[in-house]
């Protein structure tokens, strides 16, 4: 979604560093002041990466929000590549900044499908809750200054996805440019750039960038989890969202 955005800013330039461009402003590192004095520096249109639910958020009609969701599972599978690949970096800027709250993460469980138990059942453990996140911006979903987009939608249709999130955000799409635009966000695009979009190039992980931007697809756990696993999910999530929701995270058209 950071690199959609901004290639839609700026005009498909294939050299951009949305992970600089775009800070992640609820990460303790680098420090608040420094990112804050960053964006007061920034003379162009600021687009701003968070994980937080609505009410942790300072909102504001002033600005546009946009929320990309997917299937819990899927979630699941990219955050434990992201977890199971990060090197020592990674673990000094999560448990040795200041602010931390809790427990010190520790390295992830080897099996995958007992980590997605444990997430599971503590709700997103060892980060944050899954349900209250989704379950937020989908009860803003209808304001006018709030998009919701589906990760699997994106994938199904990346330029009619791309032409809808610039009508949202007021960008005129300029059509000589709207192909080199669309290319550049592709997933092959990115795993060939992936240092542009890693944050710090990807040194916070073994493999680097390009262990970050990892598969690009969905289902992994398919050939994983059982029915029974399957089943607790997808009871979770009817109770947690409600039916609407719960049916638009799993395949994300209709929303």
């Amino acid at each position: 979604m950071q690199q959609i955005v901004g290639q839609l800013l700026f005009g498909g330039q294939p050299d951009l560093h949305v992970h600089e461009m775009s800070p992640w402003l609820d990460l303790r590192a680098p420090p608040a002041a420094v990112k804050l004095e960053m964006l007061a520096a920034q003379t162009h249109r600021r687009f701003i990466k968070t994980h937080l639910p609505v009410d942790a958020l300072a909102f504001t009609p002033q600005a546009k929000y946009l929320y990309i969701a997917r299937d819990g599972r899927d979630v699941l599978w990219s955050l434990y590549n992201h977890h199971v690949s990060a090197n020592d970096m990674w673990y000094r800027i999560i448990n040795d900044t200041p602010g931390l709250q809790g427990p010190r993460l520790d390295r992830p469980n080897p099996s995958i499908r007992q980590y997605f138990l444990e997430w599971l059942d503590f709700d997103g453990y060892p980060f944050w809750s899954f349900w209250d996140n989704v379950s937020s911006w989908w009860a803003i979903r209808d304001l006018p200054n709030v998009k919701i987009m589906h990760f699997e939608d994106l994938r199904r249709d990346l330029a009619g996805e791309m032409r809808a999130l610039a009508a949202f955000l007021g960008i005129a799409v300029d059509e000589t440019l709207f192909p080199a635009q669309v290319e550049h966000c592709t997933f092959a695009w990115m795993k060939a750039h992936a240092a542009d979009a890693a944050p710090l190039g990807g040194a916070m992980w073994d493999g680097g960038a390009e262990s970050f931007i990892n598969k690009g697809v969905n289902g992994r756990w398919r050939d994983v989890l059982t029915e029974a696993d399957c089943a607790r999910y997808e009871e979770k999530a009817l109770a947690k969202l409600g039916a609407d929701c719960a049916a638009w995270l799993t395949s994300g058209a209709g929303a």
